[in-house]
């Protein structure tokens, strides 16, 4: 096995407990599973995936270093991350209660689903960053096949990812759809996915 033992039994821990902790990913597949479905959340899901698996790519050929030597990236990035989940939410809170046929772009379907959730983990730097500070404290460089290493645990925290998140994503899809079934409860969901959005937008643009 390229990775140590017991580097790989803490990685699992540490990673598990991070993965069920409620952040902002979790947060936009439950709003996007709510709005749009089982399939949706899923979608969303693997967006959020994909971006990592970017993000994961790019923090080995030290983009984070590229943003800790030039801050102003890093903070024209951040923002234009937060201006993104924020427009999101405000377009779901205008457009709340309306069926799915009259909201043209703002419904939440399963390609638009996997976009957002793609450009929402994309457009946020501290990912990154977190990749390039995280991954690393489980690797063994005196074990050699540092890439190797890398690449593995990178896979590993893609799947933790994808079923952690995925399986929230079901959920609150068949929470969703039961209370899509329902006008008034319909207009509330719009309301607090947008709510949701605006807030981790606002939150993304705050960080330091």
């Amino acid at each position: 096995m390229p990775v140590s033992p017991h580097l790989f039994a803490l990685f699992l821990l540490t990673t598990t407990v991070a993965m069920v902790t409620p952040g902002p990913d979790m947060l936009f597949v439950l709003g996007c599973g709510m709005r749009g479905g089982p399939r949706a959340g899923l979608l969303a899901t693997a967006g959020v995936a994909t971006s990592e698996a970017v993000h994961i790519t790019v923090a080995a050929a030290g983009l984070a270093a590229f943003f800790a030597a030039v801050p102003v990236a890093f903070v024209a990035v951040r923002l234009l991350g937060a201006a993104y989940l924020i427009h999101l939410g405000v377009q779901a809170i205008r457009h709340r209660g309306r069926a799915p046929e009259t909201r043209g772009t703002v419904a939440v379907d399963g390609r638009q689903a996997f976009l957002r959730g793609l450009l929402t983990n994309l457009l946020n730097p501290k990912m990154v960053t977190f990749t390039i500070a995280f991954l690393p404290q489980f690797i063994d460089p005196a074990r050699g096949r540092v890439p190797l290493q890398f690449a593995l645990l990178g896979a590993v925290f893609l799947v933790l990812e994808f079923l952690v998140d995925g399986t929230v994503g079901v959920l609150a899809g068949r929470i969703g759809g039961w209370l899509r079934r329902r006008r008034a409860a319909q207009r509330r969901l719009d309301t607090a996915t947008g709510g949701i959005l605006i807030g981790l937008g606002v939150r993304l643009a705050l960080e330091r």
